[in-house]
C-alpha cells in the first residue's frame, strides 16, 4: 500500500507573485533556491520516501511545471488552501499526505517520523508541527510566527496527514474559516465566544482547542510534534528564502 500525496502550489498572483518576481521566473513554485526550483526539491524528497505516491500537485498553472523532470499529476486550484484541499478530496479521498511546495528543506526523515506518529494516534486528521524550544535549538535567531497555546508554543511544518473521510468535516471548517478571515465577529460566532476569550487571555491549551474542533465537526485533530526545527521553515519571503539556503550550504 502507497499513500497518496498533495503538493499545494497555489498562487493567485502568478508571475506576479513577490518571490516570482524575486527569482524572474512565471510562478513561485519555480523560485530558484540554491540553483533548483524549490517545488523540484520537495518532489524529489517525496520521490525518495518509502511507501508514498503518487504525488499530485495543485496548480491553478500547469504548464509552469513542463521543464521538471519529476512524476506527478497535475490537479486544479480553488480558492485558498482549504478550498484546494477539499477539491483534491474529492479525486483523492482519503487517506491524503499533504504538503506545500514552498517547503524545500523538506527530508524524508521528516514524513516518516510524521507519519509513524500521525497513524499512531486516533486522529481523523494530524498536523506537524515544530514546537518553539525545537525550532530555537536547531535554527537559532530565526523568527518564525508562532501560535501560542497554555500548554505550548508552536509553528507548523507543512505536514498533514488526512486518515479519515470524516477529516473532511475540519477542512469544511477550516474553508468557512479561510471566509470569515476579515470578519472577526463572524470567525467568533464559528469558533465561540469563549474560545476567542480564553486565546485571547493566554488561557486556551491544546486540548481545549482540539475538543472544540472535534465539537463543531465531529472529527478529531491531533497536532503531532516533530523533533526538527528546520520543519518548520519555509519560504513565503525574501528573508526566508536567504534563511533556508544558509541551511542548504551548511548541510553535508
Amino acid at each position: 500500500m502507497t499513500l497518496p500525496v498533495l503538493v499545494l502550489a497555489g498562487s493567485r498572483d502568478g508571475a506576479q507573485d513577490p518571490l516570482a518576481r524575486l527569482g524572474k521566473v512565471a510562478h513561485k513554485a519555480l523560485l530558484p533556491v540554491a540553483g533548483r526550483p524549490m517545488i523540484d526539491r520537495v518532489l524529489e524528497t517525496l520521490s525518495r520516501t518509502p511507501d508514498i505516491g503518487p504525488v499530485h500537485v495543485s496548480i491553478e498553472a500547469p504548464e509552469a511545471l513542463e521543464t521538471l523532470d519529476r512524476i506527478f499529476t497535475c490537479l486544479p486550484t480553488a480558492k485558498g488552501p482549504s478550498g484546494s484541499v477539499a477539491l483534491a478530496l474529492d479525486h483523492l479521498g482519503t487517506p491524503l499526505l499533504i504538503t506545500t511546495a514552498d517547503h524545500p528543506l523538506l527530508q524524508s526523515l521528516w514524513i516518516t517520523e510524521f507519519l509513524r506518529a500521525a497513524q499512531s494516534t486516533p486522529s481523523d486528521l494530524a498536523v506537524g508541527i515544530a514546537l518553539r524550544h525545537v525550532i530555537e535549538r536547531d535554527v537559532p535567531g530565526t523568527r518564525r510566527t508562532y501560535i501560542s497555546l497554555r500548554d505550548m508554543r508552536f509553528s507548523g511544518c507543512n505536514l498533514f496527514l488526512l486518515r479519515t473521510p470524516e477529516a473532511r468535516a475540519i477542512i469544511t471548517l477550516w474553508q468557512k474559516l479561510e471566509r470569515d478571515r476579515k470578519h472577526p465577529l463572524k470567525m467568533a460566532r464559528t469558533l465561540g465566544l469563549t474560545i476567542l476569550l480564553r486565546a485571547l487571555l493566554g488561557r486556551l491549551d491544546s486540548q481545549t482547542l482540539t475538543a472544540r474542533i472535534h465539537a463543531l465537526t465531529g472529527a478529531t485533530v491531533t497536532l503531532v510534534p516533530i523533533d526538527h526545527g528546520r520543519a518548520a521553515v519555509d519560504v513565503d519571503k525574501s528573508q526566508d528564502l536567504a534563511l533556508v539556503e544558509s541551511l542548504l550550504a551548511q548541510a553535508p
